[in-house]
């Protein structure tokens, strides 16, 4: 079979490919035996198909085999157990030729001699022939029957382990903390034993199911830093394919063995975020309700989250500069200074984004504003029902009011009967109470909530 005329190349990123190639190939009428031998090393020969390009009936495949016993010294002498074989070495200043039977290589090597048995013979060990049954490399050999002779072209393609590809971000942010100009970057990386010359690259983001899959090794490689004023240009084209999102490569490429690739995926300029500060002051506590014989009381935890989280929001919509479907991956943000520097302010995942949602970024907490969280009353009023106040302290360090977001979590059948503040229920058991503090100040949240269960 010839080499391929056409290669396509698509990536998933949970760490397997499809490859499809086109080969011309010659048939003479009746039976034939037509091999391939620079598939992937790590085909998953369950998944092999070839069809022909001409004609659905141009051939019927009798059998199909994927040979992988590959030539080694190990398997050379595996294969050439009880066979005559030479043991060459210098002993003495001299060179010396031992002749002897090959008896084992499991765990050591054992060679039966006229003048005794050898075990693991320093020197070089020398076979008469090479056994059968090796080859160079992973290769599929079929046995194709043919109505008649002639050329055609054939279509092979399979699915392969040991290669990926993921996404990376690179996010600036400007000084004023209101806009942000974002990168994409794809990285690909192939270790799947095989290379591909000229092919066309698809890379398929999504979740895509399947009954046995392997997990995605990253490479040392990471994100290749973009700033505002040194944009690459966004080389793939985007589409919808069944549920997932299909982003298919503009030009052809060459992606060798062993290599790790890194293309451009987007690029946004000026695109509207927002800050958030978030404080959390019982992170976690409420755990144990999910236990159906907890009840509330003096086993409360009492313990105080001081840290306030720092996000930043955007929305990835086309009025904002964006609007493509986002893949998975990490977004690493960069602060803008005047003078045009830049420095790293943090870093956080995404999933995959379809357009016009939000991305939300956790990048670390504020070290100018810091929060305690307190009960400072309970009160039991019957077997299944409490009530309890809490008090939510805020400080601002800085030289600029600050808008916080407290956080609350509550739990079974709750009201609020009486609160400081404005709140938002954001869903069944959480509360939101958005404050604003001045500068070099300090705000007190109470409320009371009632619980029952």
């Amino acid at each position: 079979m010839e080499k391929p005329s056409g290669v396509q190349l698509t990536v998933y990123n949970q760490n397997f490919a499809l490859i499809k190639e086109v080969r011309g190939l010659t048939l003479d009428k009746g039976i034939n035996f037509v091999s391939v031998p620079d598939v992937a090393a790590t085909i998953q020969p369950d998944t092999v198909a070839i069809k022909s390009l001409l004609s659905p009936n141009a051939f019927v495949v009798r059998e199909q085999n994927y040979q992988y016993d590959l030539i080694n010294p190990a398997t050379i002498l595996n294969k050439s157990i009880g066979k005559r074989v030479l043991v060459r070495r210098f002993n003495g200043g001299t060179f010396q030729v031992a002749e002897g039977t090959l008896l084992s290589s499991e765990g050591g090597v054992v060679i039966q001699t006229a003048d005794g048995v050898l075990l693991n013979p320093s020197g070089e060990i020398q076979v008469l022939e090479l056994p059968g049954g090796l080859v160079s490399r992973p290769t599929l050999v079929w046995k194709l029957e043919s109505a008649k002779s002639g050329a055609g072209r054939a279509e092979i393609s399979y699915l392969a382990n040991q290669i990926t590809w993921k996404a990376d971000y690179v996010a600036v942010i400007d000084a004023k903390d209101e806009r942000v100009d974002i990168t994409g970057w794809v990285t690909l990386s192939n270790n799947s034993g095989a290379t591909y010359e000229n092919a066309s690259l698809n890379l398929m983001a999504g979740d895509v199911n399947r009954i046995s899959g392997n997990r995605y090794r990253d490479g040392a490689v990471g994100a290749v830093f973009s700033s505002a004023s040194m944009k690459a240009e966004p080389q793939f084209a985007e589409k919808s394919l069944f549920e997932y999102h299909l982003y298919t490569l503009k030009d052809k490429t060459t992606v060798k063995n062993r290599e790790t690739k890194q293309i451009s995926l987007l690029a946004a300029s000026d695109v509207p975020v927002q800050k958030q500060f978030i404080y959390d002051g019982r992170k976690g506590w409420w755990g144990p309700w999910r236990i159906a014989s907890y009840r509330p009381g003096e086993s409360y935890d009492a313990s105080t989250n001081k840290k306030v989280n720092v996000f930043v929001e955007l929305m990835n919509s086309k009025q904002n500069n964006l609007g493509m479907p986002l893949p998975k991956g990490i977004v690493r943000v960069y602060k803008s200074e005047e003078g045009s520097n830049q420095h790293f302010i943090g870093e956080d995942s995404i999933d995959h984004t379809p357009k016009d949602e939000k991305i939300r970024l956790y990048l670390g907490d504020a070290f100018d504003i810091v929060g305690e969280h307190a009960r400072i009353n309970f009160r039991r009023i019957d077997t299944r029902t409490v009530e309890e106040t809490f008090r939510i302290t805020l400080r601002n360090h800085k030289d600029s009011p600050v808008t916080v977001t407290a956080i609350e979590h509550l739990v079974s059948d709750w009201s609020i009967t009486q609160s400081s503040h404005k709140y938002y229920k954001k869903d069944a058991s959480t509360v939101e109470i958005p404050v604003t503090i001045p500068k070099d100040g300090e705000v007190q949240i109470t409320y009371t909530a009632r619980t029952h269960w």
